[in-house]
């Protein structure tokens, strides 16, 4: 078994940080297996290194190794890309093609990005690892590979899993062992050994001197946060490279490379937000219904008030806080016209269908009698309102300004009504 040194200058890991040489050496441990390995870590912070100690200390090391991006793959082609497809199974599809795990077959598959796959690939992936079958899309027919799979996310699964954007079930089959990439900011020794490579590096490529920092500058550099990692960092030293002529930077000139107020404690983020967000967004919605209830149990009350009695004005007067409230000022007129229209509905007592709930000779409570008339007139509205029309129409010979005032809306309505019941 070769040793944590000796693995880092054939890969090119560049580094003496206790938990980074823990990584490694988990990789080096579980790479004669067939065990599969969940690395996990930042973006940046150089994942893609430990899949390829694992193929290459493995008995598969002969067999191809294919890494994946699974983010970059669009939704639609991604089971087309790792299972393959018949030809004729979708649009475009003129011929039969290979997916991923049918080419690696006897080698390994890096899936990078694993938490960005879809929940319906999600499940075909979980029955290779499982047994390694797969179904190429618009084929009935089982396939079986041997292949050995490694994959990687920034993503914090146990929070996918709680959101239900990833399988739990197959979280557990991909981290039989989980391997850890510890952050940038978490190795502050070994950010000024990577940036002096890196410098190293970029002198040769663009054969000019090699940069170097003041102890202060140094000092600066260790304490940056690098949210952007390995890959940031080594970004920054190729800048400094190219742009600066004097090949010794100092702590001013270094700052005018790195993000301003990046030095700040990291803020807490509510995980929550959007949940809290959608749950006001209801309490508003349910405020809103609750309102919109009264007001309709408001009219309610106003249209038995007038269904009651006859005289409109004693009803306009006796509620007029609550019209009010119903149509708005008085002076709107959508709000005027609105109320006549109620106002109609009122049973004149003069009319043969008219009930008088204070008649002595009538053998029956006066408020059980009212709920009668309440469930009676409503189920007819609109018949009695066409009736009382008919007949004020009849008694004025036709004139509709006097048939209005005598049913107490304006001519405007009136005529609407007309229309309406095409009398």
């Amino acid at each position: 078994m070769e040793s944590i040194q000796a693995i880092k200058q054939r890969f090119g890991i560049i580094g003496n940080d206790p938990k980074l040489n823990r990584a490694i050496e988990k990789a080096i441990q579980v790479a004669p297996t067939d065990i599969s390995v969940l690395v996990t870590g930042e973006s940046g912070v150089g994942k893609e290194s430990i899949p390829k100690i694992i193929h290459q200390l493995s008995h598969r090391k002969h067999g191809k190794y294919i890494a994946v991006n699974c983010g970059a793959i669009p939704e639609g082609t991604i089971d087309s890309e790792l299972f393959g497809h018949e030809k004729g199974a979708f649009t475009g599809a003129t011929q039969t093609r290979s997916g991923y795990f049918e080419v690696a077959d006897g080698g390994t598959i890096f899936l990078d990005e694993v938490g960005e796959l879809p929940l319906t690939t999600q499940v075909r992936l979980l029955r290779v690892l499982e047994n390694g079958e797969f179904i190429k899309v618009g084929s009935s027919k089982v396939q079986k590979t041997n292949v050995r799979i490694v994959a990687a996310t920034n993503v914090n699964m146990f929070e996918a899993i709680k959101k239900e954007k990833f399988r739990e079930d197959l979280y557990y089959r991909l981290s039989t062992v989980d391997i850890n990439i510890p952050p940038l900011r978490e190795r502050k020794e070994d950010i000024h050994l990577l940036f002096r490579k890196f410098a190293s590096d970029f002198a040769l490529k663009y054969k000019m001197p090699t940069i170097k920092l003041t102890d202060d500058a140094v000092e600066v550099l260790q304490k940056h946060r690098w949210n952007g990692n390995i890959r940031q960092l080594r970004n920054v030293a190729e800048q400094i490279s190219v742009l600066e002529q004097n090949r010794t930077i100092s702590v001013g000139t270094l700052q005018g490379y790195l993000p301003s107020g990046s030095n700040n404690l990291p803020a807490v983020i509510n995980a929550s937000k959007s949940e809290s967000d959608f749950s006001n967004e209801r309490e508003i919605l349910y405020k809103v219904l609750f309102d919109m209830k009264g007001d309709l149990n408001d009219l309610k009350k106003l249209t038995m008030e007038l269904m009651k009695s006859g005289n409109v004005s004693d009803v306009k007067k006796d509620n007029e806080g609550l019209i009010q409230k119903i149509y708005g000022e008085p002076q709107n007129d959508s709000a005027e016209e609105a109320f006549e229209d109620l106002e109609i509905l009122a049973i004149p007592e003069q009319t043969e269908d008219t009930f008088d709930v204070d008649d002595k000779n009538q053998n029956t409570d006066k408020y059980h009698f009212a709920e009668e008339i309440e469930e009676e007139e409503t189920l007819s509205l609109q018949d009695k309102e066409l009736e009382l029309i008919k007949k004020s129409l009849e008694r004025h010979q036709g004139k509709r300004k006097l048939a209005a005032a005598e049913l107490g809306i304006s001519e405007r309505t009136l005529y609407r009504k007309i229309k309406q019941y095409d009398l």
